[in-house]
C-alpha cells in the first residue's frame, strides 16, 4: 500500500526523466488524471493517454525533451503537500514559482490548476507541487 500517491506519481515521472525514457506508466486515480491534464495543458509533456484495464487503470504519458539537445521539459519536481503536513495556500498567498516561469500546481474548490489559473477564479487551495 502507497501512503503518498502524488508522491509516487511525480517520483516515477522524475525517474523516468532521469532514465531518458519516452514514456513512464503510472496506475491511476482521479487526481493524477487532472495533474497529467494540468502538464499537458502547461506543455510539460508530450502527450499522455488513460487505459481502463483492471479495477484502477493506467496512465501512459509520453515525456517531452528537446529535439536536438534532448533536455526534459520537466527539470524539477517537487512535491510540496506532504500527509504528514499539508501545506495549503489564501489567494493573496499564493506561490510564484521562478517568479513565474515556472508553475504550482493546485487542488481547489473549482477542480485541479495552475496558480495563475488560482489567481483568475480568486480560490486557494492545497498546493500539491512546484514544476519548472
Amino acid at each position: 500500500m502507497n501512503t503518498d500517491p502524488i508522491a509516487d506519481y511525480l517520483t516515477r515521472v522524475r525517474n523516468a526523466i532521469k532514465a531518458n525514457h519516452r514514456v513512464v506508466e503510472i496506475p491511476a486515480s482521479n487526481l493524477k488524471k487532472e495533474i497529467t491534464k494540468v502538464l499537458f495543458d502547461k506543455g510539460y509533456i508530450a502527450n499522455y493517454k488513460f487505459e481502463e484495464n483492471g479495477p484502477q487503470g493506467n496512465i501512459k504519458i509520453a515525456l517531452k525533451y528537446h529535439p536536438i539537445s534532448k533536455i526534459p521539459a520537466i527539470r524539477t519536481l517537487t512535491r510540496v503537500s506532504k500527509p504528514g503536513l499539508r501545506k495549503y495556500a489564501s489567494v493573496d498567498n499564493l506561490p510564484r514559482v521562478l517568479n513565474g516561469l515556472g508553475i504550482a500546481i493546485l487542488s481547489t474548490s473549482k477542480g485541479v490548476m495552475t496558480d495563475k489559473e488560482a489567481r483568475l477564479h480568486n480560490v486557494g487551495g492545497e498546493v500539491l507541487c512546484y514544476v519548472y
